[in-house]
């Protein structure tokens, strides 16, 4: 009920065209058939309308796990975790607050753990287009949270690969 396309079509040309982009149907086509015509055509969840907000967002978070092959709700690097439900990090057991952005920054770094993830990766990921090229953010970014994730005495877990990005890992190698 798009304009001009519904939206099983939209995802029919998606799919046909060989794009593999995450989609949850929202829809007051309630009936089996419709849900197995939409499951079908390569929707990968498919929620009926009305619907509770919590859990659009629930399965919005489970497609986002889904993306990087990540089933649980908790991950653990070293003595660091992150609760993906919560958004929640604790170091060595004590809650680490972070803004937002810091936290994003830290999931989508620890959903790639022991991965480098690239500079243009993470301004794409977590800031939208305003960000310039040449601009800092990301380098202040990573300052911000390498502060709030040090311990005393504790190893640090964000590595820098210069020229190549950073990677999140209990002990660099």
């Amino acid at each position: 009920m798009l304009p001009g396309l519904d939206g099983l079509s939209l995802l029919e040309r998606l799919r046909s065209r060989g794009r593999t982009t995450h989609v949850l149907l929202l829809t007051a086509k309630d009936t089996v058939q419709d849900r197995v015509r939409g499951l079908g055509l390569g929707a990968d969840d498919y929620l009926v309308k009305p619907f509770a907000f919590e859990e659009l967002l629930a399965r919005v978070q489970a497609l986002c796990r889904r993306s990087y092959g990540q089933k649980q709700t908790r991950l653990v690097i070293g003595d660091l975790e992150l609760d993906l439900t919560r958004k929640s990090v604790r170091r060595a057991g004590q809650s680490i607050r972070l803004k937002p952005r810091e936290y994003a920054l830290l999931e989508h770094l620890a959903l790639r753990r022991g991965q480098v993830v690239s500079r243009r990766e993470i301004e794409s990921h977590i800031y939208d287009e305003l960000v310039e090229p040449m601009s800092n953010v990301v380098d202040s970014a990573i300052c911000s949270l390498r502060k709030k994730l040090h311990l005393p005495g504790a190893a640090p877990l964000i590595h820098t690969r210069h020229g190549l990005g950073y990677v999140l890992e209990a002990e660099a190698s």
